[in-house]
């Protein structure tokens, strides 16, 4: 079995789901009281968001490809990122390690292609929603068909995110938002909708859409646990 390094902390509320998921999956497949291996390093989430906020990718990019060659270092085979936002300095990372990045966006595009959906509709961080790093390597990289909420609902889901579940704040009232945006989504032609936020899962399940949802959490968890099952390349 190979070492899985995860960059977590962001938030700690959807690191603890990939930390379940991961070991979840090993269990499944060996049985018994096998686990994964895995070396985490858990960020301080409040530093991170201030670089979001002020757009200093740069020096994000830095510190978070500084944490993967620790892991890389202390003998992980992968880095996992646990967030979807963060990916928007996966190649910061991806050129300061030796180790393959398993990049969330490539794990839920298989899983919709081989659902055969062309358009989907695309909840997450603003950043995420709204910058060109998710959504175009969706389009250009898989040729899936992105639809994003309007700006009043993009604002919507991203403080709902922010303000409440990196909080651990679960909300009737968002969860109503939540469905309503989704239907708006569906309405404007999605076909299925990715839940592109790794805290969106602890508010949203398959129940509140009529459409299949797409949980990057559980698929990008499952994959690595998979990725660490395979042989080595």
């Amino acid at each position: 079995m190979r070492t899985i390094g995860l960059i977590g902390g962001m938030s700690w509320e959807s690191t603890i789901p990939y930390y379940r998921m991961i070991n979840e999956t090993i269990k499944d497949h060996l049985g018994g009281l096998h686990s994964a291996k895995i070396i985490l390093y858990s960020v301080d989430l409040q530093p991170i968001v201030e670089l979001q906020h002020t757009a200093n990718w740069l020096e994000a990019g830095r510190q978070l490809a500084e944490i993967a060659l620790l892991l890389e270092g202390a003998g992980a085979e992968s880095i996992v990122l646990c967030t979807n936002t963060m990916h928007k300095v996966a190649p910061a990372i991806e050129s300061a390690v030796n180790i393959p990045l398993l990049h969330v966006v490539d794990v839920t595009a298989e899983a919709i292609k081989q659902s055969k959906f062309k358009t989907v509709g695309l909840l997450g961080t603003r950043f995420t929603m709204e910058q060109d790093f998710y959504r175009k390597r969706f389009e250009n990289g898989h040729d899936i068909n992105i639809v994003i909420p309007d700006e009043r609902d993009r604002e919507t889901v991203h403080q709902v995110i922010y303000q409440e579940l990196c909080l651990g704040q679960i909300l009737d009232s968002s969860l109503r938002e939540y469905r309503r945006i989704m239907q708006r989504l569906i309405d404007n032609g999605a076909e299925a909708i990715i839940l592109g936020c790794t805290e969106i899962s602890m508010l949203v399940h398959q129940v509140d859409c009529s459409v299949p949802l797409f949980d990057t959490t559980a698929l990008h968890a499952k994959f690595a646990a998979e990725w660490a099952l395979s042989e080595s390349s």
